[in-house]
Parts: structure tokens; sequence; C-alpha cells
């Protein structure tokens, strides 16, 4: 066991917005690495909204800011400001990785594209996502979580049941998905400078992570397989693979295949369906599907949740209660493995949701508050060498914001 965290010394600038970018840099602050965050003057990154925009939970604390921004230092900078260059480019050269979203073009006109960030320090690792990637069409389009990531992807159009529309999934899960993706290209590329010393520009986009999220259904039509047809809870491909209800109104998911069969039948009361020639093989159950979920329906909703979870787990049948967010957030196994963890500075808001990355043995920073708008910009300053007259110069040339507006939030 050691104390030390694995990016201690990495400094890294986070010149992005809303989720994903800035979640892969909150998940190297985990491991100690010096984060800035830029944003512009006025509201600051939009992601500091979001936790009071419905569909999000209402709720006192700015949890969403929290989680994608914790172990971050701010800075507010107007990079549409011609005299913001100087204090950007003392930042890249003070970075070791450049994290950013900005569409081609703007960020090019912000002096954010690679050509500029890197000409500034050529070792640098250069980070950025996009919604559709760097080439084709539409590469210069915006992307979103919802757009690129669930809908272009194929992956929405499969996540429903036979009959029913596509819904809205939960929102920000495709961001955070590409965080680690991001996270894990970033991490390749300092492996990369490692070996060589030269610095590399690496990316994904939520277009990219969302068909590799729906890899085995996108791979399958690379290879012209015949789809099944969406799923029908009544009439499932596989009735042991499906959700049943419980005489209390709870719903448990079936995860199993045939070899699973004998330890269910036996669970739900009916062994002698184990010798039925209809059940002997998977296309007999693929074949009397909907007749099997019937009967699974009336056993399931005839005994409460707690029942069954004792006679399934003794019977090794693989299920889990479908549990709500809220639920899930009281989930002792998330707090066993550090899934949730406290959350330092804030209040309102006693703990917030770890990111998925472990490595054993070499424990985490804790989680602190993420910045108020522009908290650190004198501090970070005094470090990149401007002096008192550089600052009163710049907030003359409009490059970084009066004292009085630093500090709102």
């Amino acid at each position: 066991m050691t104390t030390a965290s694995i990016f201690t010394g990495l400094k890294v600038l986070d010149a992005a917005t809303f989720i994903a970018a800035p979640a892969a840099a909150t998940m190297l602050s985990d491991f100690g690495a010096d984060v800035v965050k830029i944003e512009p003057p006025g509201q600051g990154d939009p992601q500091r909204r979001l936790s009071f925009v419905p569909p999000s939970p209402r709720a006192e604390a700015n949890y969403g800011w929290h989680l994608a921004n914790r172990n971050k230092r701010g800075m507010v900078i107007d990079l549409k400001s011609p005299a913001s260059t100087e204090v950007l480019k003392r930042l890249v050269e003070w970075a070791d990785v450049v994290i950013t979203n900005f569409p081609h073009g703007t960020r090019e006109k912000l002096h954010l594209g690679y050509d500029q960030v890197s000409s500034w320090n050529p070792r640098v690792v250069y980070a950025d996502i996009t919604g559709f990637g760097d080439a084709g069409p539409d590469a210069r389009q915006p992307g979103f979580d919802l757009t690129a990531f669930w809908s272009r992807s194929g992956l929405l159009a499969s996540t429903r049941d036979a009959g029913a529309p596509p819904t809205v999934p939960v929102w920000g899960s495709g961001d955070y998905t590409t965080a680690v993706a991001i996270y894990g290209a970033i991490v390749t590329a300092l492996y990369h400078r490692e070996r060589t010393g030269q610095g590399i520009s690496v990316g994904t986009s939520l277009l990219a992570t969302g068909v590799w999220a729906t890899g085995t259904l996108v791979a399958g039509a690379l290879a012209n397989g015949t789809p099944f047809e969406l799923h029908d809870r009544t009439a499932p491909v596989n009735a042991l693979t499906n959700p049943y209800r419980t005489a209390d109104g709870r719903w448990l998911m079936l995860a199993n295949g045939t070899a699973r069969w004998p330890g269910l039948a036996r669970a739900i009361g009916h062994p002698e369906l184990i010798e039925d020639p209809r059940f002997w093989d998977p296309e007999g159950f693929t074949k009397h599907a909907a007749a099997l979920t019937e009967l699974l329906d009336a056993e399931f909703r005839s005994r409460s949740f707690s029942d069954w979870r004792d006679v399934l787990d003794r019977e090794r049948v693989i299920y889990c209660l479908i549990q709500t967010p809220e639920e899930a957030a009281q989930d002792p196994q998330l707090r066993a493995n550090d899934i949730v963890v406290p959350l330092e500075g804030v209040s309102e808001l006693d703990y917030t949701v770890n990111s998925p990355v472990n490595v054993r043995g070499i424990p985490k920073v804790p989680a602190k508050r993420a910045p108020d708008l522009g908290e650190h910009n004198d501090e970070i300053l005094a470090e990149l060498e401007f002096v008192p007259a550089d600052v009163v110069r710049l907030r003359a040339q409009g490059a970084i914001p009066g004292a009085i507006e630093e500090k709102a939030t």
C-alpha cells in the first residue's frame, strides 16, 4: 500500500464544456492530477446549470457540477478576447494534457486546435471529443449524448420493447461512457510519451462510443446477420432472460441460459418441467417462449420479492432486482466498493459517484467540491508568473474578468 497518487505532478488543462470531456479530466484528478478548468465569463460552463434542468432530480445541491468537476481549480478566461492568447499559451506550456470538446473550426478560432497547441508545447498530450468524428460530412456538426451517442449509433432504436416508441434514455449516460474512453486514450498517450518523449493527439467521439456500446448488433449487421425482432416481454426470444413482476410490485430480471433451467424449474415449484420435451434444447425454448413466459409470470406474481430472493439464491438462478436510482444510491454494495464516496466541502451534499477505474493498492484522492466560477484566477495567474501589473492589464483588455465577477457562482 502506498499513499502516493499515480498522477501526482501531472498537469491538465480542461478547456471543455458539459460532461464527457470534463469528466475525463475528473478521472485524472481522482489519481492526483492538478486540473485547471477554464470557463467563459458570465455563467461559465453550461454544466453548472444542468442539475436544475428537468428531468434532472430536484435537489438543493448542484450535484451534477460536482460529479463532473470535483478536485479541479477553476479559472475564467474570455478566449474570444485577443489578449487571452497570452494566458492560454502559458497554460498550454504549463500543461501535460490539454482536453477540449469545442467543434472543429471553433477550436481553431479560440487557439485550441492541435497545430496551435502543439506548437506551444510539443510534448503535450492533446485529447478531444467530437460528436461525430474528425471526418465525413457531419464532422463539424454539434453532437450530444441523446443524438450522437444514443440515436445515431443504433443503440436507442434497439433498447425498447416491440410496439413501443423510442424513449428518452438516462441523459448523461453516453457522456460518462465516452469520458472513460477518452481517459483510456489519454493514459495510452501518456505511455507513448513516456517511451518516445513526444506529445501526440488522441480523441474519440460520442458516435464511436455509442456504436461500441451497440457493438454486438452493429457487428452482426456488418456480417449481414438477420436481426431478431424488438424484445417482446410476453413472447421473448428467451423466457429465461426476461423481467418478471413479483406479488409486491417489484420487478426482477432473469438472465439465464438453458443450463440454468433445472434450478429455475425447481425454484418455481415445477420440477416436472425439467423432463418436458418442449424444453430439451434451445430451439424448444425459443418455440415455446410465450407459453413459458405466461407460466413464469403467474408464478412470480404469487410471491413477494423477498421470498423469491431466498429460493432463487438457493437454486443458483441468475437474477437481479431492478432498482430505481434512489434505491441504488442506498445500496450497501456501492459503499462497500467505494462506488459512491464522501464529498468534501459541500454542506448540502455528503456523497458523490466515484469514477469506475480503480488501481488496487493505490487510493484515489478524496473527492473535494468543484470550483466556484473563476475561484482560482489570481492563484493560477501568479503560478504562471503574471505579475499584478499584468493582471490589471489583462482585465483592462477583457481577457479575464474583474475580481467581483470572478467570485460569482
